[in-house]
C-alpha cells in the first residue's frame, strides 16, 4: 500500500487492530476521517461490537474540528459501511449525512444485509466509492469474520506448546510448565484475540484450566470457553462451570449424553451442543464448527490436547498452527502434541507453510499455514 489511499489504510488498519478479540459477533473495523491530508477523525469498533467505527470516527472529527469541516473529507474504512438497521442505525446513512464526499474501502462485507448495499447507498447519494486498497491487509486482520460468513465455521489456529520432539507431558503426565513465562503471556495475547478458545476434556480434567486473559490492560477481554467433552464430564465444581454464567461455556456432547448432567450445566449458564461422534468415540468436530458459527464465534483457539489436535489434522480443519518449541527433550515415553490419526504414507501427511519464526524468551514461537496435500 505505497499511495496515498493506502497510507491512510494503513492506519485505519491500525485503529480495527485494537478492538480484534474484543467486539463480540461483530467485525473489528477502523476508520480515519481525512481532508486535505489532515486527520479529522479517528475511530474503531467499540467493545462488544457497538458504536461501529465510522459513527466513532465520525463523532471525533465533529468533536475537534465541528460538523461543516467533515463535508468534503474522505473516510477510510477497512469494511463496508453497513447498510442495514440493527441496534444502531446503518452507518452509510451517518456518512452520507455528515457530508462525507468520498470513501475508500477494501472490499465488500459477506454479511448478506449488507454484500454491497452500503457501497450503493453511498453511490447513490452521490459519495464517491473505492474500493481495493488494502484487500490483503484487511482480509487477514477479518479472517474469524470473513470465516463465519463466508465458509460458514470459524478460522481456527492450533496452539501447541512442546519439547523439541513434540511431547507435552512426561509419562506420568507433569506437564507444567514445558515452555517459559513470555510463551505463556503470548497465548494469553492469542486467546485475547479470539473469539472462543477451545480445548478437549481430557486437558480440562487434568488441569482445570480457567483458560482466562492474565495480561494487564485486557481485564475486559473474556472469550468463551469451549471443550470437547463426549460423556459431559467437565467438573461441575471445576473453574470453566463456576464461571460459566459470566465468561460463557460451550460443551460440544455426543447426542446421547447424559440428560441430567446436560440439565445441570444449563442451569449454571452454560450451553450443551449435541453432536454425532466420530469413529475414535469423539464429538465430530466438523459438526462442532458451524455449530460454533452459529453462535457467532468467528476466531477459534484451540490448546489441545493431543486426540483433540489429532482429530482437527484429521478434519483438515487446521487454519493456522502456532508452535511455541521449548529447548528439551522428552523422549519416547511422553505424550506427543498430537496424537495417531492414521498417517500411513508422508505424501498423506498435512504439511504447512511457515509464515514467521521469533524467539520468545528461551522458546521459538512459529507460526504456519498449511499446505494443499499431495495426491
Amino acid at each position: 500500500m505505497t499511495t496515498r489511499a493506502g497510507r491512510w489504510m494503513r492506519v485505519a488498519l491500525g485503529l480495527a487492530a485494537r478492538g480484534i478479540g474484543a467486539t463480540g459477533t461483530n467485525p473489528s473495523v477502523g476508520c480515519v476521517i481525512v481532508r486535505d491530508d489532515v486527520v479529522l477523525g479517528r475511530g474503531f469498533t467499540g467493545a462488544d461490537g457497538r458504536p461501529h467505527a465510522e459513527r466513532q470516527a465520525l463523532a471525533d472529527a465533529v468533536a475537534r474540528a465541528g460538523k461543516t469541516a467533515v463535508a468534503g473529507a474522505t473516510a477510510y474504512v477497512t469494511l463496508e459501511p453497513c447498510a442495514h438497521t440493527g441496534k444502531t442505525p446503518p452507518c452509510a446513512d451517518a456518512l452520507v449525512s455528515h457530508g462525507i464526499a468520498r470513501v475508500v474501502a477494501p472490499f465488500a462485507d459477506p454479511d448478506t444485509r449488507v454484500s454491497g448495499k452500503g457501497f450503493d447507498a453511498l453511490r447513490e447519494a452521490g459519495i464517491a466509492v473505492e474500493i481495493g486498497d488494502g484487500a490483503t491487509e484487511a482480509r487477514a486482520q477479518l479472517r474469524g469474520y470473513l470465516s463465519r460468513k463466508e465458509r460458514g465455521r470459524p478460522f481456527l489456529t492450533l496452539k501447541l506448546a512442546s519439547t523439541l520432539d513434540g511431547g507435552i507431558a512426561t509419562r506420568t503426565g507433569e506437564s507444567r510448565w514445558i515452555t517459559g513465562a513470555e510463551a505463556r503471556a503470548r497465548v494469553h495475547l492469542l486467546r485475547a484475540r479470539s473469539d472462543a478458545i477451545l480445548v478437549g476434556i481430557g486437558s480440562v480434567r487434568a488441569d482445570d484450566p480457567a483458560l482466562d486473559i492474565r495480561l494487564p490492560g485486557m481485564a475486559d477481554r473474556h472469550p468463551r470457553r469451549v471443550v470437547a467433552d463426549t460423556r459431559l464430564q467437565t467438573p461441575l465444581t471445576g473453574r470453566l462451570a463456576q464461571s460459566s454464567a459470566e465468561r460463557g461455556l460451550i460443551l460440544l456432547c455426543s447426542e446421547d449424553a447424559d440428560g441430567d448432567r446436560a440439565r445441570a450445566f444449563e442451569a449454571i449458564g452454560a450451553t450443551v451442543l449435541r453432536l454425532p461422534t466420530n469413529t475414535d468415540g469423539g464429538v465430530e468436530m466438523t459438526a462442532a464448527m458451524p455449530a460454533l458459527a452459529d453462535l457467532g464465534i468467528g476466531s477459534l483457539l484451540c490448546e489441545g490436547g493431543g486426540r483433540l489436535a489429532a482429530s482437527l489434522f484429521r478434519d483438515g480443519l487446521v487454519d493456522e498452527l502456532a508452535w511455541f518449541a521449548a529447548g528439551a527433550v522428552l523422549g519416547g515415553g511422553g505424550a506427543p502434541a498430537v496424537a495417531d490419526f492414521g498417517v500411513t504414507a508422508l505424501k498423506a501427511m498435512p504439511r504447512f507453510e511457515r509464515i514467521s519464526a521469533e524467539p520468545v524468551g528461551g522458546d521459538i514461537y512459529s507460526v504456519w499455514h498449511p499446505m494443499p496435500v499431495d495426491t
